[in-house]
Parts: C-alpha cells; structure tokens; sequence
C-alpha cells in the first residue's frame, strides 16, 4: 500500500489572551504514513475517530518554564487529549484489529501506540455513540460523576449551584443533582443555553450576560453546594450565598484562563466565617480501577436509557481544531465539544 496523508494538528505558538486559530495552533498535512508496513513495535495502530476539544487545553498553551498540573504543549508537535479511534493492526494481545478504544491521542489521523498501559478497550455493550465516549462517557462526565459523589455529600432538599450549567460537565452534575432530589440554581451564557438546562429539569436557570448572578442568589440561595467551573466574580457571588458548612467544588475557573490581570476575590473570609469546605478537583487523581468500573458500569447505561441528556457540538476533521478550541474558550460552544476525524 503507498503512503497516505497523515494530518495532524499542531502547537504553533504561545499565546497571549485568547488562542488564534491558524496562529496559536495550526493544520499540517506534511507527514504520511504507511498503514500496512509502519512498525508497530509491540504495539497498535489507532485510527482516530473522534478528539475532545476541553477547557483546559488552554493551560497546556504555555511556555515549558511556567509550572502546572499537567505537562505544557510542545512548540511544533501535536496537541493531545482524550480521543476514541478504532484499532487497525495489532501486536499486542489485548487488542485485535477492529476494536474501538478510548486513550489520550496526539492530534492526528493515525497514532502508532506503543505503550497501552493506559488504553481502554470500550466494549459499549450499549451501543451508544462513539463519539459519547469523549463526552459524557469519557472525561467530562467522569469529572461530573466523581466530583459530584466525592466531595458534594448531597442531601435531598439541599440546594446546588451549578456554574456553565449547559456544558458537557455541568449539565451532568445539574442532573445528578436533581436525580438525588435537590435544587439546582445554574447558569450559562445565552438564552438558548437556558433552554437547554431548563429541559434537563434545572429549577433555576438563568443567562449570566444578562441576568445579576448576585440577585438570583439572594432570591432562590442560599446554597449548600457549589459546583465551580468559571471562578472570578461568580465564585465571589457564590461564598457571600453560601450557607455555613457549605461545599465548594473547584473544578474549573474559565473565565480566567485568557486573562492577563486575574480577577481578584475579595470575600475570602467567608471561608473561614462559614467553615465552608473547599475542594480543588482534577478527575485524573481519581480514576482509580474502582472508581472507573463504577463510572463505566453507570453512566453509558444511563445515556443509553435516556436518564442523562448533553448536547455535542461537533465539528468535522482537524484542520477545525483551532476554530474549536476558540469556540469553547470564549463560550460559544453548544455542548460537547468534538472533533470528528473520521466515523469508522
């Protein structure tokens, strides 16, 4: 077989405030590969199928001397993340061609994958979309599901607030709260993510641009959770809402991430007045064998049954990758953002 395209998305170049398609990051069509005779090495060869586009890619935009929680993008190579792709060839005997797979991808069309140590063989016995996989059944709402049985301590009758309440995180946790019989207060950046939240059962759903966060808490709080994706002025709202004892859920802080002067809060006593519980959350620091037995037996069930709505916003092959990453960062995303590369 003659080599074919093997495209890939990569790493341009640092960027100040929010990232340029074209410019921070950029399509590349330079590399080929042969299917039939590339060396596998042990290993398997991954058709990628579908690449999730999430909030925190924007952090691994940065120079490699600025610390973090996970490792920066290199200048010139693939972005990475979770993808789902379908195997080709195989050298290892856990896998066999025409498997589909969950694992943490560079940015391209067709990945040789020697280490699988921490390759996931999806079995869907579901049969749910492929594509849920980087969703709500991948990363997203493994955030959702285990930051919410971890650290809410939830009680029927208690009262959440769920910040970016129509994403592919929050719009989860809004659900599981009302399935455990709470109130859930949420918020999102347009009317039409109104819509969408007040479909998945949400009590309170509200358009943050054009609605005071500060007075839809003093009217339908106090709260007693608080599920944190956005940070800034939001999180000063929730502590002055926050009941004693409340639990706060830091799993994310958007509207910082493209700042050059962060927002300052300024009413952090009240941590300390209302003895309130505060937790940061990276779901990778939980995804023991356990905890992903536990995921994987509930949540694709639940989609397949309908119990769990989400939206995907899905855009169709790399060269859309920046135009992506943009669209999540600045909010105009419609749901889970994905990047199909191919369907089979």
């Amino acid at each position: 077989m003659a080599p074919i395209k093997n495209g890939r998305h990569l790493f341009n170049e640092v960027p100040v405030g929010y990232p340029v398609p074209g410019k921070t990051t950029v399509y590349d069509e330079s590399e080929t590969i042969d299917l039939e005779t590339v060396p596998l090495n042990g290993g398997i060869l991954i058709k990628a199928l579908s690449f999730s586009i999430d909030p925190y890619m924007r952090g691994k935009m940065r120079a490699p001397t600025k610390k973090s929680y996970s490792p920066p993008y290199a200048i010139g190579e693939p972005l990475n993340n979770h993808a789902v792709g379908l195997v080709l060839r195989s050298e290892n005997p856990s896998f066999k061609a025409g498997d589909h797979v969950w694992a943490f991808l560079p940015f391209q069309e067709y990945v040789v994958q020697t280490n699988v140590a921490h390759v996931k063989l999806l079995e869907n016995k579901e049969n749910i979309p492929w594509s849920n996989y980087v969703g709500a059944a991948g990363m997203p709402g493994q955030t959702a599901y285990l930051g919410w049985k971890i650290f809410s301590k939830a009680k029927k009758g208690e009262t959440v607030f769920v910040t970016t309440g129509a994403g592919p995180v929050g719009s989860i946790v809004a659900q599981l709260a009302k399935l455990g019989g709470l109130k859930v207060i949420a918020s999102a950046g347009s009317d039409e993510k109104v819509e969408f939240m007040k479909k998945i059962g949400v009590d309170v759903a509200f358009n943050y641009k054009t609605t005071d966060t500060v007075k839809v808490l003093e009217e339908h709080g106090p709260i007693d959770i608080y599920w944190d994706n956005v940070g800034g002025a939001t999180l000063e709202a929730a502590l002055d809402a926050a009941n004693p004892y409340a639990r706060f859920i830091e799993c994310g802080m958007i509207s910082q991430y493209n700042q050059t002067s962060p927002y300052g809060v300024k009413n952090l006593m009240n941590i300390v007045g209302k003895r309130l519980s505060i937790n940061g959350f990276i779901v990778s620091d939980h995804m023991t064998p356990e905890n992903a037995k536990d995921f994987y037996d509930t949540i694709p069930a639940m989609i397949a049954k309908g119990e769990l709505v989400f939206l995907e916003d899905k855009k169709y092959g790399l060269d859309k990758v920046g135009e992506a990453i943009l669209d999540v960062q600045s909010g105009k995303n419609h749901g889970k953002s994905v990047i199909v590369v191919a369907e089979e």
